[in-house]
């Protein structure tokens, strides 16, 4: 025990300083395999920020962010007395759930389905054709809807026509639109999300999954006891990113696919296209950063709250 002290005394004490410098050395090409993706979001999230302070101002064009008079939350009232927040509030954040919810679910349920074929080949082009539309440009995916759904002369109008049947107006019946969306969304984002998953899969330990096979485990309960228990933390984590987006929507799908439409608004109209159309004419940056910053705010809180809840229940799980 004595010798173990005088040992100890005798080496050179490390300070947090020299340690650090020594794991940097030694973690020298990941750092730098990293030092990319650092740039980015240095350049493109982190130095924009200061330029939040536009959303305070009355924005001049001739004098700048920094030399615009401020006029403290006076930017904020357009939203809050359009009487329009609650009907946006409750299409964005419900269209949202929907995305979050019914994409995730599908997403699983066809990396789940992948992974269970033994045929590799019938596997990686599946995927591919899956990941396709995510690549498609919302334009063209307005273009291929429209001619789908036309009431005069689109494919599914002729279809359902030609059957006997009569095709309603979509493009004058909000109620329909709630389902066409989410289908929409979901046909271009399931890929994407099945590649993230399936990628999830792969990496469970395959011993465990022969070891229940040997003990007769069939397919149903291998998936239900070993691969969903071991994908919950990348579900957590997704669905933790995902809610922080919750008060934004995805303006370019919207407003592609329903454009200035007013008689569809009542069930389409997000934060997002019915700022676009507001600020269509007056070009007012300032009360549209306001509204920018409103939905970030909001969004931070609530992956706070949603962390701390999932801190609670599964502290492993949580991302900070």
């Amino acid at each position: 025990m004595e010798k173990e002290k005088v040992l100890n005394r005798s080496l050179p004490r490390v300070t947090g300083t020299q340690r650090f410098i020594r794991n940097v050395k030694q973690s020298r090409i990941l750092l730098l395999m990293c030092l990319p993706a650092v740039i980015f979001f240095f350049v493109f999230s982190y130095m924009p920020m200061p330029g939040a302070y536009i959303a305070f101002t009355n924005f001049q064009y001739n004098k700048g962010i920094w030399g615009s008079p401020f006029v403290g939350l006076q930017n904020f009232r357009f939203l809050f007395i359009s009487g329009q927040l609650s009907l946006l509030l409750k299409n964005t954040v419900l269209y949202n759930l929907a995305f979050i919810v019914v994409g995730n679910v599908v997403q699983l349920a066809f990396a789940i389905m992948l992974n269970e074929v033994r045929n590799r080949y019938f596997v990686k082009v599946t995927q591919s054709l899956m990941f396709l539309p995510y690549f498609i440009s919302d334009v063209l995916v307005s273009l291929l809807v429209y001619n789908l759904l036309n009431y005069d002369y689109g494919f599914v109008s002729n279809l359902v026509r030609s059957a006997g049947g009569v095709m309603p107006k979509l493009y004058q019946n909000a109620g329909a639109w709630p389902v066409i969306i989410v289908l929409v969304n979901l046909w271009k984002g399931t890929g994407y999300g099945t590649v993230v998953y399936f990628a999830a899969i792969t990496g469970i330990d395959t011993s465990m999954m022969e070891a229940a096979q040997i003990d007769g485990a069939n397919g149903w309960q291998r998936i239900r006891y070993i691969t969903l228990p071991c994908l919950k933390p990348t579900v957590v984590i997704l669905f933790l990113f995902a809610i922080g987006g919750i008060l934004k929507g995805n303006f370019g799908l919207f407003y592609n696919l329903v454009g200035n439409n007013s008689m569809l608004f009542g069930t389409t109209d997000i934060i997002e296209t019915y700022v676009y159309r507001a600020m269509m004419n007056s070009f007012n940056f300032a009360q549209s950063s306001a509204v920018g910053l409103f939905q970030s705010v909001v969004g931070f809180f609530i992956v706070l709250g949603a962390n701390a809840l999932v801190k609670r229940i599964e502290p492993d799980m949580a991302l900070f």
